[in-house]
């Protein structure tokens, strides 16, 4: 190992991935579940406050072009399933107001989606929550998403293919080629005004100091921008960019392009055997980590109860629901917050940064987490009980970057 990572003694990150009524497909069917709200804004908000409530880094808040689709590569016409969503860039940006420390890190489609647009959006979102917004790329591995556009092709998925994620990987290499050339070109738009590009000075009517106010002239292999952006330096400088990683396409671009990435380890060796991996690629990218640190996290889905037993009753009777068993691209626990407490220190020895969880149903395994894993990992002083940063890059002990284009001692 290079040390992609943070030493195993430092803090421990957690965050939380919502989607929806949770991430069991029978999640909505279950008691306590608020399918006639899942299109209200008070429903997120009361997510995302119990989420801070706990203390967390941060929340990752699904987004898709499509329709949701039980098949990963393309869309079914179920109607027992939890259908329709919100946008989760202006959900996020709802949300902003509403919390005061928890980064918001809403997903966004990369490969339908100009980069200008990206780079204001998550700008505005970052100045709207005081130094809190998150990005989470993705690329679109549905060839359908592509007709609600008409603009172009992508690669159509087999049934084959998705057994596989090195097969997923090797048939959308160009959509994740195009994806770092994306984000590179949004950093870029991010740092095209100087912080102090702004002097709002009323008595001599200068506004702007156009001379730090910068064109990127971006030339990719997939497009170019000219730039600069609309929306002036945000207080992060750059908002961190988060992805999801399953194979070694998806590892180069996290070690090209991300500032965190999740991976989606099965046991303690299986997440060393991937940190190596992500080791590798950093290598090969040539990334200076002690400029540009990668914190690599866990993806967990979870269902937490306090008696022993009673969790792995609730999968069965989920599944039972659904009419088959949860499968899930990430590993799946059951049991109670001191078992997964036990869990999570034992995989951050092999070198993890943190974890994201995914609450199997909501609001009852996010409450789970924020009031009973949190306390039983505070208890062991592996997790903080107060926050000591106001802004996401603060949380994750991540450097604020400086604009590019700023001139030296200028």
């Amino acid at each position: 190992m290079t040390g992609t990572t943070g030493a195993p003694g430092g803090p421990t990150h957690l965050a939380v991935a919502l989607d929806g009524a949770g991430w069991h497909p029978a999640a909505w069917r279950e008691d306590g579940a608020r399918p006639a709200e899942l299109l209200t804004a008070g429903y997120w908000a009361g997510l995302v406050t119990e989420a801070e409530r706990g203390l967390l880094d941060f929340v990752t808040l699904e987004d898709g072009l499509g329709l949701q689709s039980a098949a990963f590569h393309r869309p079914d016409d179920r109607t027992d399933q939890v259908r329709g969503a919100v946008d989760a860039v202006l959900l996020a940006s709802y949300l902003a107001p509403l919390t005061t420390r928890i980064g918001l890190v809403p997903t966004t489609n990369v490969t339908h989606t100009e980069p200008f647009h990206l780079a204001i959006g998550i700008a505005t979102l970052d100045h709207a929550g005081r130094g809190r917004a998150g990005w989470r790329p993705q690329v679109s591995s549905r060839a359908a998403d592509a007709g609600l556009f008409g603009r172009r092709t992508t690669p159509q998925l087999t049934d084959e293919d998705v057994t596989d994620p090195e097969r997923i990987a090797a048939r959308l290499h160009d959509l994740f080629a195009e994806a770092t050339d994306v984000v590179e070109a949004v950093r870029r738009l991010w740092d095209s005004w100087e912080d102090d590009a702004e002097i709002r000075d009323a008595a001599t009517g200068r506004f702007l100091d156009r001379d730090k106010v910068h064109h990127i002239d971006f030339q990719g292999r997939y497009f170019s921008v000219k730039g600069p952006s609309i929306t002036p330096r945000s207080p992060q400088g750059q908002p961190p960019v988060f992805s999801l990683a399953h194979a070694s396409t998806p590892y180069e671009f996290a070690a090209a392009a991300s500032d965190a990435v999740a991976v989606t380890p099965r046991d303690r060796e299986g997440a060393a055997a991937i940190l190596a991996q992500v080791d590798a690629a950093v290598r090969r990218s040539g990334r200076d980590l002690a400029e540009r640190p990668l914190r690599i996290f866990a993806d967990l889905l979870v269902l937490l109860d306090e008696r022993p037993g009673a969790a792995a009753r609730r999968l069965a009777r989920l599944d039972e629901r659904a009419g088959a068993g949860l499968r899930s691209d990430a590993g799946i626990f059951t049991g109670t917050p001191g078992e997964l407490a036990d869990l999570l220190l034992d995989w951050r020895a092999a070198g993890l940064d943190g974890f994201r969880l995914r609450p199997a149903v909501l609001p009852h395994d996010l409450t789970a987490i924020t009031r009973g894993l949190v306390p039983e990992l505070q208890r062991r002083g592996a997790f903080r009980t107060a926050y000591d940063s106001t802004t996401l890059r603060g949380h994750l002990r991540l450097p604020r970057p400086a604009s590019r284009y700023a001139k030296a001692g200028g």
